[in-house]
């Protein structure tokens, strides 16, 4: 069983079920959620030895933490319209993010 992560930071995503477009901003090899958030949020049950992300949703002004198996890459170039989106980049090139640089 791998946990090797199939979207990357800066990919923008379509969710499979709730149909709403964004950006990732992190990345968990596995679940890093609690047992109540899972059980409340986590409807389907996806995986939790798999990657899961820290998404930011277009058009809102929340982010979401979605299961590898929800999502699927989106193919055009937009921009994404999130308050938070200078916060974790700086670049925009074919519909795809540059994540900032830590300078620690």
């Amino acid at each position: 069983m791998s946990n090797t992560a199939n979207f990357f930071m800066g990919q923008q995503v379509t969710h499979k079920l709730f149909d709403y477009r964004g950006v990732i901003f992190d990345v968990d090899p596995t679940f890093a959620g609690t047992e109540d958030w899972y059980t409340q949020m986590a409807k389907s049950k996806p995986p939790r030895d798999k990657p899961w992300y820290h998404v930011l949703v277009h058009g809102a002004d929340h982010t979401t933490y979605v299961a590898e198996q929800n999502l699927e890459t989106y193919g055009g170039s937009d921009y994404i319209d999130h308050p938070l989106l200078a916060a974790f980049f700086d670049g925009f090139n074919d519909g795809v993010y540059s994540p900032k640089r830590n300078l620690n």
